[in-house]
């Protein structure tokens, strides 16, 4: 059994044929819910030094560098994900471990991350991490599943089980053995009341009425919340 974890899930080519299909095709919550619930917490980029935390193909490292941003650095594990990211002269790209990157205190007004933190074991110490990072009243962004979808030891659709119990899940997604943490809402709100952030938002986007009539497909997340987003400054 091949276990695939996220500094190397992505360069898998049966995996990343895969996901680029499901975004290609608007398969999943990306254009629907989790882009659109993200920018609404951003702040506005002009003038800010932008760290970018799983960066992909740079879909958000853009967003804010046109939105004004004067550096961004955007940082992936996947080589594969960087050699197609999008160029702007104020995005500086680099393959980098998220769990042991270093960079120098008060580099950055604002760390963002999109959908990658859920692969990361030591959320706690990422977050204490950023903290350092960041300047006074830094902000730090970002998305991740929702507690209630990585919750089950075993993925499912109509049910949730062993929420208390955190720590690793297997998942089958385009390949098998793909490993996700699980922690609790208030492990992750915990962390950065922990380490000195003050919450400046906290949203669960579902799809509208009028979004799953369009996309049916869409339903199923009506029914329980797919993303936690969390806007947290300094």
């Amino acid at each position: 059994m091949v276990v695939m974890k996220g500094t190397e899930l992505y360069d898998d080519p049966q995996f990343l044929a895969g996901y680029r299909q499901l975004r290609r095709e608007r398969l999943g919550v990306n254009d629907d819910l989790e882009i659109p619930a993200l920018m609404a917490l951003l702040p506005p980029a002009g003038g800010l030094r932008v760290l970018d935390l799983g960066c992909g193909e740079g879909g958000l490292a853009e967003r804010l560098a046109v939105g004004g941003a004067v550096e961004v650095l955007a940082l992936d594990a996947s080589a594969a994900m960087l050699a197609n990211a999008v160029q702007h002269p104020r995005i500086r790209y680099q393959r980098s471990d998220i769990a042991v990157l270093s960079v120098l205190p008060e580099s950055f007004d604002l760390v963002v991350s999109s959908l990658a933190l859920h692969y990361l074991e030591d959320f706690d110490g990422l977050v204490a991490r950023i903290r350092r990072w960041l300047s006074p009243g830094g902000k730090f962004v970002f998305s991740i599943e929702h507690p209630v979808v990585t919750a089950p030891l075993h993925a499912r659709d109509d049910g949730l089980d062993s929420y208390a119990d955190e720590g690793p899940r297997q998942r089958t997604w385009f390949v098998d053995d793909v490993v996700k943490y699980h922690r609790t809402a208030s492990s992750v709100l915990g962390a950065l009341l922990r380490h000195g952030f003050q919450l400046d938002a906290v949203d669960e986007p579902q799809p509208s009425p009028e979004q799953v009539r369009a996309s049916p497909r869409l339903a199923i997340h009506r029914e329980r919340p797919p993303l936690l987003l969390v806007a947290a400054s300094l």
